[in-house]
């Protein structure tokens, strides 16, 4: 039976992007040009998110859980913390370390590659064993020359829906 395809999303919205670098640029970081976001909470000691937002997707680490995106490209996610239903969970993360912008073909490889690995280390079963799946936040080509974005991010979800608490250890 063949493997189904997983849906490759991309990280970073390349307006905002660049509207972002202005800023950082221009020394004006610590003005909030996109108005008013409802950046969320983190716990000082833990770092776990304890209050509902939305986060900018450079913010987002392994360990928080999302509500789905609504676009091939984004710039914020919604980030909820995980005891509370959510759609998604970074699982975990990895640079890419070509200098040169490999293509979309080479991303997808390398984090599938590394994505399945960190993927059976998380849950406990391979993906090809679980009912759970997953797909990963990857740079732009716009991203990787602007802003020098190397990220690769691995989120898991359940395709049956929303969860509770983490995935880590779900052995499904």
């Amino acid at each position: 039976m063949p493997q189904p395809t997983r849906p490759f999303a991309r990280a970073a919205l390349a307006t905002a992007a660049a509207l972002a670098l202005a800023v950082v640029l221009s020394g004006c970081a610590g003005l909030d040009v996109f108005g008013a976001r409802g950046e969320p909470e983190r716990d000082a000691d833990t770092k776990e998110i304890t209050s509902s937002g939305q986060a900018d997707v450079f913010a987002i680490e392994v360990g928080d859980c999302l509500d789905e995106a609504s676009a091939d490209e984004v710039s914020e996610v919604p980030v909820v913390p995980c005891s509370e239903p959510h759609d998604q969970e970074v699982f975990s993360e990895f640079l890419l370390t070509e200098t040169e912008w490999p293509g979309v073909e080479a991303i997808e490889e390398a984090s599938i590659t590394r994505c399945d690995a960190a993927y059976e280390v998380f849950v406990g079963v391979t993906w090809d064993e679980s009912e759970l799946d997953w797909y990963p936040f990857t740079p732009t080509e716009d991203g990787w020359e602007t802003l020098g974005d190397r990220l690769v991010q691995c989120v898991i979800y359940d395709p049956e829906g929303k969860t509770t608490g983490t995935l880590k250890g779900a052995a499904r």
